[in-house]
């Protein structure tokens, strides 16, 4: 008989209400994978998508389907020729995989070792789980595509979410400026985190606010929101002629096709994550953690998550 983890999964696509916790198998490392003992897995909105089957079409699903793609924990075994990790290591990851099975909100979940990187020592386990889905992203937008470098100006739309936070820390950490739209209640915690200006979407015409704060233009836009504020931005022209657009939300927005654009969907990247850890640190990036949540209330951070109004990351611990 195989040995069982506990886990939270769903047996079929639907309501939020439909996540299980109890026992399924746990498993074993194959060749080139890691074993790893979940210590803190990020909860995140794609992950409430995918419990209601919104990416079915995109993404293939077998059930039972543990959800979570952030983890860190502990390597507990490796499998044959693994080089880089032994047992006891602790390590961060992005945890997707091209099925959407075995995901990280268990005890233990296997991992191919390529996708793993020593995590950030200078930092608790519930804040580097957090890292790895917001922190990739942000850095495969503002600087695979956007080449966001010293001096340039980045305006980030939704700033205060998990993506934009670490957007922001990042470009900071390269000397660029940043302005940051969030709502007012968000602007002193975006300040702290490093945005030079804060704007609220709620009580202006975006785009007019960037224009004033701005008049030069900015050099990258990172499309992080929902609502106008991207079309009203877009409208007043404040993008640079040579400027970039990143979108996480719209894969094909209303814009002129001379704007060189790029839709982000974050793939794993150990590299960057070895990267984001020596930042972290350094005191470069913080990730303040709100909530923690049992594997059995798992259901409930993701009804959480889903209202896209949370500050901070919601963390499950096994």
């Amino acid at each position: 008989m195989s040995e069982q983890m506990k886990a939270a999964f769903i047996e079929e696509y639907g309501d939020l209400t439909n996540i299980k916790s109890d026992e399924l198998d746990k498993p074993k490392a194959g060749e080139g994978e890691v074993l790893v003992r979940v210590k803190a897995a990020g909860v995140n909105p794609v992950d409430a998508a995918v419990a209601r089957g919104m990416l079915k079409d995109a993404i293939p699903g077998e059930f039972p389907l543990i959800h979570g793609w952030d983890v860190a924990g502990v390597v507990e075994e490796t499998g044959h020729s693994v080089s880089r990790f032994s047992p006891g290591d602790e390590v961060y990851a992005y945890a997707r995989r091209p099925k959407i099975q075995h995901g990280t909100f268990a005890e233990y979940v296997c991992l191919p070792e390529s996708y793993l990187a020593e995590r950030p020592s200078n930092i608790s386990m519930e804040e580097a789980g957090g890292i790895p889905l917001v922190g990739l992203t942000a850095y495969q937008s503002i600087f695979d595509f956007g080449r966001l470098k010293k001096g340039q100006t980045l305006l980030i739309l939704g700033a205060s979410g998990g993506v934009g936070t670490l957007a922001i820390q990042l470009a900071k950490s390269v000397g660029a400026n940043v302005i940051g739209v969030a709502s007012e209640a968000n602007h002193e915690y975006m300040k702290e985190l490093g945005a030079d200006i804060t704007i609220d979407y709620k009580d202006n015409h975006v785009g007019e606010a960037v224009q004033k704060a701005q008049p030069e233009g900015v050099d990258l836009i990172f499309h992080c929101s929902r609502g106008d504020s991207f079309a009203q931005v877009m409208e007043t022209g404040v993008l640079k002629d040579d400027g970039k657009v990143a979108s996480i939300t719209n894969s094909k927005p209303d814009i002129s096709d001379e704007i060189e654009f790029k839709y982000v969907f974050v793939e794993p990247n150990a590299e960057q994550l070895e990267h984001i850890a020596v930042l972290a640190d350094n005191g470069k990036i913080k990730v303040p953690v709100s909530k923690t949540y049992s594997l059995d209330e798992a259901g409930q951070a993701l009804q959480e998550i889903e209202k896209l109004h949370t500050r901070g990351k919601l963390i499950i611990t096994p």
